[in-house]
Formats: structure tokens, sequence, C-alpha cells
């Protein structure tokens, strides 16, 4: 079963930390990838490495819930070894990925992108640059215009149709 929900409250996951981003942080980011793969194109071999970092690489996200579950259980059981009060940890966890869900930032995203945790939009357009170089979109030829998604049997996808109640 599959059901949307869509809301003025959430933006779609790929643009919720860039709607929130820290410009300075952003340009470096975008520095540094631009002057890794540019020492990649001279060493095919380095990229194939590359891509393999890559596919290992935690996005934003994955870092976000994997902290945000560590925290959670070290609240649970200091809340049930140590003090009660240690519950309020679990909470403020909580609260947080709540904030992270409806708006797309919370206090550990600014951490995090200073550790160098990327997007998954970023690390997906280093991988796009990186095959690019390598040659693999090569025998990919461009189209003329613009052009509709099509399903799997062929034929053009609808356009989404809105209305209100």
């Amino acid at each position: 079963m599959s059901t949307s929900f869509s809301s003025g409250l959430a933006l779609p996951s790929t643009e919720q930390i860039h709607d929130h981003r820290d410009m300075d942080l952003d340009a470096r980011t975008i520095g540094q990838t631009e002057s890794d793969a540019g020492a990649f194109a001279a060493d095919p071999r380095l990229i194939d490495m590359r891509l393999d970092d890559l596919d290992r690489e935690w996005d934003m996200e994955r870092a976000l819930d994997a902290n945000a579950a560590a925290a959670s259980l070290i609240g649970l059981a200091l809340g049930r070894l140590v003090s009660r009060r240690w519950y309020f940890l679990s909470t403020a966890v909580a609260t947080l990925l709540l904030q992270h869900a409806v708006q797309g930032w919370c206090p550990p995203v600014g951490l995090f992108r200073r550790l160098g945790v990327r997007t998954q939009r970023e690390i997906d357009a280093e991988r796009h640059a990186l095959k690019r170089m390598r040659g693999d979109f090569a025998a990919v030829r461009p189209t003329s215009g613009p052009t509709r998604p099509r399903s799997h049997s062929g034929d053009p996808v609808p356009k989404r149709v809105m209305t209100t109640r």
C-alpha cells in the first residue's frame, strides 16, 4: 500500500538541509570536492577507489539517525540505572528529530556539516562527476528538447494534478 503525504510543513527530504545551509560551509565543501575531482582525473584507478569510498560514505540523514538512536538509548539506560532525569535526554532527541523532519534543520546539522558530513545530493553530485570523467556516459546521446518521464510500459507518466478541497 502506498500513501503520499503532502503538506506545506515538510519539504522534500532532498531539499531540507539545502534550505537551511551555511553558505561558507557549502563553498568550502564544493571547493574541496572540485579539487579532489581534479586530482582523480589523472588516474582512472583513483576514480574507481573514490567511487567505492562514496558508496560507503554516510550522508547527513544517516548520521543524524545514528546519532539520535545512540543518544536516545543512552538516555533510556541512564534513566533506568542512574536517575529518572536522564529520560529528558531521550525526549530532547525525539524533539530534535521531529524538528528536523518538519523544518529540515536541527542543531546537530551544523555540527555534522563542520565535521564534513555531506548530504546525499552532494555525494551523488561527486559520484556523477567522477563517472562522467571516467567516461561512463559517453554512449548516452543528449536529447533534443525536454522529455517527459516514461513508465515501465513506455507510456508517458501523467502530470500530477493538484486539487484543493
